[in-house]
Formats: structure tokens, C-alpha cells, sequence
């Protein structure tokens, strides 16, 4: 099995392209999406990263190879930022306030959009799951009721850990704009839901300054 790196969150795994169906519940409508070749970060963001590039982590547990949790949208997209500019890349992010726009030039970290977070988790599978949830996820059943240090599950088959279980992971995209305004979409599940939400497909939303205890992030980059 692989182990993630020290530095919790910056080991990035190749991504094949590929084609992705989303689904939504509500609208009770499906799409397709084309997804590049991109990067992904093995592992979630650990707190020891976070802390390593922001000075502090806002988590309420506590544990240097524990995911970042409690951190909202805005927070996510300032640690992308952030991360970018100490390696000397460009920003992806151009930030005012709660005012997000993308750099098209940006080479730098950002979140990873909606169709490709689900292409990742699926790895070429087509099922709800990647693997059987209590060999790949930290979830209700299993957590003790708290989130657990990354990569302590079996990885999907390109070598993503927690993809789904211990924390619901940001995306860039808005959930629907129509209705939520500028609410952001979460996806992957955390250490406290039931086996149900812990699916490939299952979308949550919330707001990007909401802070929630089971909701990090992970890394992504564009290829060139």
C-alpha cells in the first residue's frame, strides 16, 4: 500500500483523463464532463501542512497527520494561494474579500473541480464505491466518532487514500447557484456520516465561510 509523504497533502498523484457522469439528486438531472490529465493530492491536508504554511491550524482535534478540518472555502483557497507563492508559482486565485476569481495563467495548488474530484474517486470504477467502505473509508461505524490520521485506509486504485470517509473535501465549483447562491460543493463523506453518504456520487454543499469540523480539502494542479 502506498504511504502518504510527511508533508501531508502536497504528494500529488497523476490522474488519467477521462469522462465523468455527475448526478443530482434534486434536480433529478445527470451530465457528462470531460476531465484533462491533472494532479491530486494523495492524501488530504494534513494539520501539519497547514500549520507548516499558515502559522496555525484551526482544527478542533488535534494530531500533526490528522486531515485540517474546520477550515472553510475561503481558508482553503488562501492556503492554495499561499503554497503557490512559497514555491514560486503562480497563484490560481485571485482573492478580494469573499470575491474568488480563477487565473487561467495560474500554475499554482487550487482545490479540484466537481467532475474531477468524482473522476478521481472512482478510478475507473463505476459502483458507488471504489472498495468496500470499511477497508477504504473512516465513517460512522468504524471512526470511534472522530476523524483519524490520513492515509490509514486502502487506497483507490491510482493511489488516492480517503477519498471517501474522515472529512468531506471542498471543491471549487458553486452547488447550484440558483438556488444556494454561492454555497460550494463537498463531496467524499466524513468520519461521522452513515455509509450512505459515503459514496462516490453523493453531493453536500455549504457556505465558502462556514468552518466545519468534518469538512477539509486536498490539493490539485493543472498539467500543462
Amino acid at each position: 500500500m502506498p504511504t502518504p509523504d510527511r508533508p501531508g497533502g502536497r504528494d500529488l498523484v497523476r490522474v488519467p483523463g477521462g469522462t465523468v457522469e455527475l448526478a443530482d439528486r434534486r434536480t433529478r438531472t445527470r451530465w457528462s464532463v470531460d476531465v484533462a490529465p491533472f494532479l491530486l493530492g494523495r492524501v488530504p491536508v494534513t494539520q501539519r501542512l497547514y500549520r507548516d504554511v499558515v502559522g496555525e491550524s484551526p482544527s478542533m482535534a488535534t494530531g500533526e497527520d490528522l486531515p485540517v478540518e474546520t477550515v472553510s472555502w475561503l481558508d482553503a483557497v488562501h492556503f492554495c494561494n499561499a503554497l503557490s507563492r512559497r514555491e514560486g508559482l503562480h497563484p490560481v486565485y485571485a482573492v478580494a474579500g469573499e470575491d474568488v476569481t480563477v487565473d487561467a495563467h495560474g500554475e499554482g495548488y487550487r482545490l479540484p473541480r466537481e467532475a474531477e474530484w468524482e473522476h478521481a474517486c472512482r478510478a475507473g470504477t463505476t459502483g458507488p464505491r471504489y472498495g468496500p467502505l470499511d477497508e477504504i473509508a473512516w465513517y460512522a461505524d468504524n471512526s470511534g466518532d472522530r476523524v483519524r490520521p490520513v492515509g490509514g485506509k486502502a487506497p483507490n486504485a491510482w493511489g488516492l487514500h480517503d477519498m471517501l470517509g474522515n472529512v468531506w473535501e471542498w471543491c471549487l465549483e458553486r452547488y447550484d447557484p440558483e438556488v444556494y447562491g454561492e454555497y460550494r460543493v463537498l463531496r467524499g463523506g466524513g468520519w461521522s456520516d452513515r455509509e450512505w453518504s459515503c459514496r462516490a456520487g453523493v453531493r453536500r454543499r455549504s457556505h465558502p465561510t462556514f468552518a466545519i469540523e468534518d469538512v477539509g480539502f486536498r490539493l490539485a494542479r493543472s498539467l500543462s
